[in-house]
Protein backbone atom coordinates (compact mmCIF):
# COMPACT_ATOMS: atom_id res chain seq x y z
CA UNK A 1 0.00 0.00 0.00
CA UNK A 2 2.76 2.73 0.77
CA UNK A 3 4.81 2.09 -2.41
CA UNK A 4 1.00 2.19 -4.44
CA UNK A 5 0.68 5.95 -2.50
CA UNK A 6 4.03 6.96 -3.56
CA UNK A 7 3.08 6.28 -7.32
CA UNK A 8 -0.30 8.18 -7.02
CA UNK A 9 1.99 11.43 -5.58
CA UNK A 10 4.67 10.68 -8.21
CA UNK A 11 1.83 10.74 -10.56
CA UNK A 12 0.30 13.89 -9.38
CA UNK A 13 3.77 15.72 -8.84
CA UNK A 14 5.55 14.61 -11.77
CA UNK A 15 5.20 16.27 -14.92
CA UNK A 16 8.87 16.99 -16.65
CA UNK A 17 10.19 14.47 -18.62
CA UNK A 18 13.71 13.54 -20.56
CA UNK A 19 13.40 13.44 -24.48
CA UNK A 20 15.52 10.38 -25.64
CA UNK A 21 15.53 11.40 -29.20
CA UNK A 22 18.81 11.66 -29.65
CA UNK A 23 20.24 8.02 -30.82
CA UNK A 24 21.63 9.46 -34.05
CA UNK A 25 23.18 12.11 -32.52
CA UNK A 26 26.85 11.58 -31.33
CA UNK A 27 26.83 9.70 -27.73
CA UNK A 28 27.52 11.79 -24.53
CA UNK A 29 30.74 11.88 -23.10
CA UNK A 30 30.99 9.13 -21.27
CA UNK A 31 34.83 8.96 -20.79
CA UNK A 32 36.35 5.37 -21.42
CA UNK A 33 33.49 3.81 -21.18
CA UNK A 34 32.45 0.63 -22.53
CA UNK A 35 28.94 -1.49 -21.81
CA UNK A 36 29.68 -5.23 -19.96
CA UNK A 37 27.03 -6.82 -18.79
CA UNK A 38 23.54 -5.50 -19.12
CA UNK A 39 21.81 -7.04 -16.38
CA UNK A 40 18.44 -6.10 -16.21
CA UNK A 41 16.21 -7.94 -13.01
CA UNK A 42 12.61 -7.21 -11.60
CA UNK A 43 11.92 -9.16 -8.69
CA UNK A 44 9.75 -7.38 -6.53
CA UNK A 45 7.64 -5.50 -9.56
CA UNK A 46 4.83 -3.44 -8.49
CA UNK A 47 1.83 -2.50 -10.65
CA UNK A 48 0.64 0.83 -9.88
CA UNK A 49 -3.34 1.98 -9.64
CA UNK A 50 -5.25 2.12 -12.84
CA UNK A 51 -2.70 0.83 -15.17
CA UNK A 52 -2.27 -2.02 -17.58
CA UNK A 53 -0.45 -5.22 -17.00
CA UNK A 54 2.94 -6.22 -18.49
CA UNK A 55 4.67 -9.32 -16.95
CA UNK A 56 8.63 -9.02 -15.72
CA UNK A 57 9.67 -10.92 -18.55
CA UNK A 58 8.19 -8.03 -20.51
CA UNK A 59 10.17 -5.34 -18.55
CA UNK A 60 13.45 -6.73 -18.38
CA UNK A 61 13.32 -7.30 -22.46
CA UNK A 62 12.79 -3.88 -22.96
CA UNK A 63 14.77 -2.38 -20.55
CA UNK A 64 17.72 -4.36 -22.00
CA UNK A 65 16.93 -3.30 -25.45
CA UNK A 66 17.19 0.35 -24.21
CA UNK A 67 20.01 0.08 -22.36
CA UNK A 68 22.05 -1.49 -25.34
CA UNK A 69 20.86 0.81 -28.21
CA UNK A 70 22.01 3.91 -25.61
CA UNK A 71 25.21 2.25 -24.00
CA UNK A 72 26.37 0.11 -26.90
CA UNK A 73 27.68 2.65 -28.56
CA UNK A 74 30.77 3.75 -26.13
CA UNK A 75 33.95 2.60 -27.79
CA UNK A 76 35.81 3.15 -24.76
CA UNK A 77 38.61 0.36 -23.13
CA UNK A 78 37.33 0.07 -19.91
CA UNK A 79 34.18 -2.61 -19.16
CA UNK A 80 31.65 -1.52 -16.96
CA UNK A 81 28.59 -3.48 -15.85
CA UNK A 82 25.08 -1.92 -15.37
CA UNK A 83 22.59 -3.75 -12.96
CA UNK A 84 18.92 -2.55 -13.35
CA UNK A 85 16.28 -3.33 -11.50
CA UNK A 86 12.83 -2.56 -12.58
CA UNK A 87 10.63 -1.98 -9.48
CA UNK A 88 7.41 -0.62 -10.49
CA UNK A 89 5.74 1.08 -13.46
CA UNK A 90 2.25 2.48 -14.54
CA UNK A 91 0.70 2.05 -18.05
CA UNK A 92 -1.84 4.59 -18.18
CA UNK A 93 -4.93 2.38 -20.17
CA UNK A 94 -7.68 3.95 -22.28
CA UNK A 95 -10.94 4.47 -21.02
CA UNK A 96 -9.85 7.33 -18.08
CA UNK A 97 -11.35 10.42 -18.42
CA UNK A 98 -9.46 12.66 -20.58
CA UNK A 99 -9.57 15.42 -17.81
CA UNK A 100 -7.18 12.82 -15.32
CA UNK A 101 -4.95 12.63 -18.24
CA UNK A 102 -3.43 9.40 -16.37
CA UNK A 103 0.71 9.28 -17.05
CA UNK A 104 2.65 6.01 -17.44
CA UNK A 105 5.74 5.88 -15.12
CA UNK A 106 8.33 3.40 -14.52
CA UNK A 107 10.75 3.72 -11.65
CA UNK A 108 14.06 1.41 -11.12
CA UNK A 109 16.88 1.06 -9.13
CA UNK A 110 20.39 1.56 -11.30
CA UNK A 111 24.34 0.03 -10.01
CA UNK A 112 27.20 0.42 -11.99
CA UNK A 113 30.50 -2.04 -11.69
CA UNK A 114 33.82 -1.21 -12.67
CA UNK A 115 34.91 -4.95 -14.19
CA UNK A 116 38.72 -4.12 -13.92
CA UNK A 117 38.30 -3.21 -10.02
CA UNK A 118 35.48 -5.93 -9.52
CA UNK A 119 33.68 -3.29 -7.55
CA UNK A 120 30.55 -1.37 -7.46
CA UNK A 121 31.16 2.89 -7.95
CA UNK A 122 27.70 3.50 -6.33
CA UNK A 123 27.54 2.01 -2.64
CA UNK A 124 24.03 2.41 -3.12
CA UNK A 125 21.68 2.03 -5.94
CA UNK A 126 20.39 4.96 -7.71
CA UNK A 127 16.49 5.39 -8.08
CA UNK A 128 14.94 6.63 -11.21
CA UNK A 129 11.70 7.60 -11.63
CA UNK A 130 10.78 8.55 -15.10
CA UNK A 131 7.66 9.67 -17.39
CA UNK A 132 6.82 9.30 -20.34
CA UNK A 133 7.68 11.28 -23.27
CA UNK A 134 5.74 14.16 -23.78
CA UNK A 135 4.40 14.42 -27.51
CA UNK A 136 1.25 15.26 -29.13
CA UNK A 137 0.28 11.53 -28.89
CA UNK A 138 0.44 11.26 -24.79
CA UNK A 139 -0.82 14.85 -23.96
CA UNK A 140 -4.16 13.54 -23.52
CA UNK A 141 -3.20 10.44 -21.90
CA UNK A 142 -0.90 7.35 -23.84
CA UNK A 143 -3.53 5.29 -22.77
CA UNK A 144 -5.74 6.65 -25.49
CA UNK A 145 -2.97 6.76 -27.82
CA UNK A 146 -0.42 4.61 -27.28
CA UNK A 147 -0.22 0.42 -27.71
CA UNK A 148 0.90 -1.23 -24.04
CA UNK A 149 3.70 -2.11 -26.27
CA UNK A 150 4.80 1.33 -27.35
CA UNK A 151 4.22 3.00 -23.58
CA UNK A 152 6.83 0.50 -22.44
CA UNK A 153 9.26 1.45 -25.32
CA UNK A 154 9.07 5.24 -24.61
CA UNK A 155 9.86 4.55 -21.03
CA UNK A 156 12.90 2.14 -21.59
CA UNK A 157 14.40 4.94 -23.75
CA UNK A 158 13.30 7.54 -21.31
CA UNK A 159 14.82 5.47 -18.52
CA UNK A 160 17.94 4.82 -20.37
CA UNK A 161 18.46 8.30 -21.11
CA UNK A 162 18.10 9.25 -17.57
CA UNK A 163 20.66 6.83 -16.72
CA UNK A 164 23.43 8.21 -18.82
CA UNK A 165 22.31 11.89 -17.46
CA UNK A 166 23.09 10.82 -13.95
CA UNK A 167 26.67 8.88 -15.11
CA UNK A 168 27.12 11.98 -16.40
CA UNK A 169 26.98 13.60 -13.20
CA UNK A 170 28.96 11.48 -11.68
CA UNK A 171 31.55 11.63 -13.71
CA UNK A 172 32.02 15.55 -13.54
CA UNK A 173 31.57 15.14 -9.83
CA UNK A 174 33.41 11.72 -8.88
CA UNK A 175 35.70 11.27 -12.10
CA UNK A 176 33.71 7.66 -12.82
CA UNK A 177 35.07 5.75 -16.63
CA UNK A 178 38.47 8.59 -16.49
CA UNK A 179 40.98 6.69 -13.04
CA UNK A 180 40.88 10.30 -11.62
CA UNK A 181 40.89 11.30 -8.27
CA UNK A 182 37.78 9.90 -6.49
CA UNK A 183 36.69 7.51 -8.77
CA UNK A 184 38.20 4.63 -6.87
CA UNK A 185 35.32 1.93 -6.87
CA UNK A 186 34.29 0.83 -3.31
CA UNK A 187 32.77 -2.48 -2.29
CA UNK A 188 28.88 -3.10 -2.28
CA UNK A 189 27.58 -2.60 1.47
CA UNK A 190 25.42 -5.19 3.19
CA UNK A 191 22.08 -4.97 1.96
CA UNK A 192 19.56 -2.46 4.12
CA UNK A 193 16.14 -3.19 5.02
CA UNK A 194 14.09 -1.80 2.75
CA UNK A 195 16.02 -2.36 -0.59
CA UNK A 196 14.82 -3.91 -3.38
CA UNK A 197 16.32 -7.06 -4.41
CA UNK A 198 20.03 -6.32 -5.21
CA UNK A 199 21.38 -6.41 -8.93
CA UNK A 200 24.79 -6.92 -7.27
CA UNK A 201 23.23 -10.52 -7.28
CA UNK A 202 22.02 -10.78 -10.60
CA UNK A 203 25.19 -9.47 -11.52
Amino acid sequence: MPRLIVFCLVMLGLSACTNANDLDSAPADLGDFHLGHNVVVAPKLVKGPLSRTASKTEWIAVMETAIDERFGRYEGTRLYHLGISVDGYVLAQPGIPVVAAPKSLLVLNVSVWDDAAGAKLNPRPERITVAESFTADTVVGSGLTLTREEQMQNLARNAAKQIQTWLQKEKRAKGWFEGAPGAKPVKPPAAAPGDSAETADAA
